[in-house]
């Protein structure tokens, strides 16, 4: 397997708009921040991303991803879907729509804001079919499993991936560590999970939650996703296990 940061920023990414740096050293390419997407390849070489973010034009070009063969959203918040459109560029020399999962809340919201990409129009091809998780297990070679996880008063889904008896976890956007979560996470090879910021958030995991949950669940390699202009790359390395790494955006990790 293989994974894919695409992006690792908060919602606005970082620097924010006006050059906001915050604490994060500009020199270091590896705090520069797109909003957050991940790509999952198995073995035989097939990919699933996850989220599409407003970046994600620039993050697939940075990556030299040409090609996805489905697409996961965690939920319909704007930093985590308005990318959706660049979606028509992977979907030409295609025989059919791209495979696209949510949960039913997801897909209800995706299907009102964003109808002709799942329906087409104007002599335009439906770029996604859409369907809910309920009875998806098998997704592009790979077992999924997922989870609810509550996301300040919304709620954002947690995804696995196993194959080839390797696991790769991604939990971005929640606030509480729940046992079906723990649960879903246990032994994972690989681990990405939101880590906003040191303080606590009303809706996102912050760094204690975030070495809580990879503690629980025992995972291997952790790898902090979603970080605000708080958290300066190398000032996390220092200050967390040596098994915790923050993301950066193009990061590749072959399992």
């Amino acid at each position: 397997m293989k994974l894919f940061v695409l992006g690792c920023g908060t919602s606005t990414g970082v620097p924010r708009i006006g050059n906001d740096w915050g604490a994060c050293d500009p020199k270091d390419a590896r705090n520069r921040r797109t909003r957050v997407s991940i790509i999952v390849e198995s073995d035989g070489g097939e990919r699933v991303l996850v989220d599409t973010s407003p970046d994600l034009r620039h993050q697939l070009l940075a990556a030299n991803i040409d090609r996805i063969d489905a697409v996961c959203w965690t939920h319909d918040h704007a930093d985590h879907c308005h990318g959706i459109d660049d979606l028509r560029a992977l979907r030409y020399g295609r025989g059919g729509p791209i495979p696209a999962y949510g949960t039913e809340e997801t897909v209800r919201r995706l299907r009102q804001r964003f109808g002709y990409v799942f329906a087409g129009q104007h002599g335009y091809s439906t770029i996604c079919n859409i369907e809910t998780l309920d009875r998806l297990k098998l997704l592009c070679g790979m077992r999924l499993s997922w989870c609810r996880m509550p996301h300040g008063p919304a709620q954002s889904t947690a995804y696995r991936f196993d194959a080839a008896g390797k696991s790769i976890g991604y939990a971005t956007d929640f606030s509480e560590i729940r046992n079906d979560l723990v649960d879903l996470f246990t032994n994972l090879d690989v681990l990405v999970v939101d880590c906003l910021r040191r303080e606590p958030h009303p809706t996102h995991a912050h760094l204690s939650m975030s070495l809580d949950l990879a503690a629980q669940t025992q995972s291997k390699r952790v790898i902090l996703t979603h970080l605000d202009k708080s958290m300066d790359y190398t000032s996390l390395v220092e200050e967390t296990p040596s098994h915790v790494y923050p993301a950066y955006d193009g990061m590749v990790i072959a399992l």
